[in-house]
């Protein structure tokens, strides 16, 4: 029997690719899916289309750096069914562009989306579940989250801090009843880099520099899911989903400098073959 049969589950992110995913694969063990997005019409079409499989699934439309409406989304959760079981915070987005084009409001845009939405998804669940004596938190970061990745360097910020804040949790919670799982996708075969704004940057000529020795390790947003729900029921602190991801993990953790020194270099043969000055 599923563990997720008849549990809440929220899912931010949810109008398309790994969110999606997510909602679709928990609506079909039998969860009760509350699926979130800030573009509410994409977010009506995806849960239709996974109602129209028979499964259940409430869209609600939420912006994830609006801290009240987020209160309020877990706080009417709650009342509505009694007790928060998971809450997975998926919503991100990129910038693309060297550090040097970005402008301060680049990085608050989106260190506000990937970091403060992710806090605050997690803090008011974990207050919820504290008080409740179980739940489980699970967010979403990045193999960008375990290694430096060029021209994406405030996503690889807010995913950093992503990494830090689960780890931490998990000390605090563990004991409180409280699980928390940090998940680091190598590459998923998502549009998220097909709507990213670029700074000085040629999207065609960034992509076809910078993803595509990534694209070769690719999974599809379903398998992505299918990852993490199976390292969710395994209650995994760390969720390393693709096999590029846990090669890159394992690195890292041998040699920092290498994978840096390894990154400046592999960027320095498409450096300027991506970058647009005017």
């Amino acid at each position: 029997m599923s563990i997720f049969r008849d549990k809440t589950a929220i899912v931010t992110g949810a109008a398309s690719g790994i969110g999606k995913a997510l909602c679709e694969e928990l609506a079909q063990r039998g969860a009760k899916v509350v699926a979130t997005d800030v573009s509410e019409d994409a977010l009506r079409a995806a849960a239709a289309s996974i109602k129209a499989a028979s499964h259940p699934v409430l869209a609600e439309k939420l912006d994830v750096t609006d801290y009240e409406a987020f209160k309020k989304l877990v706080e009417d959760t709650v009342a509505r069914e009694g007790r928060l079981d998971y809450i997975f915070n998926n919503a991100g987005i990129a910038i693309v562009g060297e550090v040097r084009d970005a402008t301060i409001d680049h990085w608050r845009k989106v260190l506000d989306v990937n970091l403060n939405g992710v806090v605050y998804g997690s803090v008011l669940a974990y207050q919820q579940m504290v008080e409740q004596g179980f739940g489980h938190i699970v967010n979403l970061a990045s193999v960008e989250g375990l290694m430096p990745f060029p021209t994406t360097v405030s996503y690889v910020t807010s995913k950093f801090g992503v990494m830090g804040l689960s780890e931490g949790m998990w000390v605090e919670g563990k004991d409180l009843g409280v699980k928390v799982s940090v998940v680091c996708p190598g590459f998923v075969s998502t549009p998220i880099f097909d709507v990213s704004d670029t700074v000085s940057m040629g999207r065609r000529e960034w992509k076809e520099e910078a993803l595509s020795a990534w694209e070769r390790f690719a999974i599809s947003p379903e398998g992505c899911a299918q990852v993490i729900l199976k390292g969710v029921e395994k209650n995994k602190p760390i969720i390393t989903v693709t096999v590029m991801a846990k090669v890159m993990w394992w690195l890292t953790r041998i040699s920092p400098t290498f994978i840096m020194n390894y990154a400046r270099k592999d960027f320095n043969k498409w450096r300027d073959k991506a970058r647009q000055t005017e």
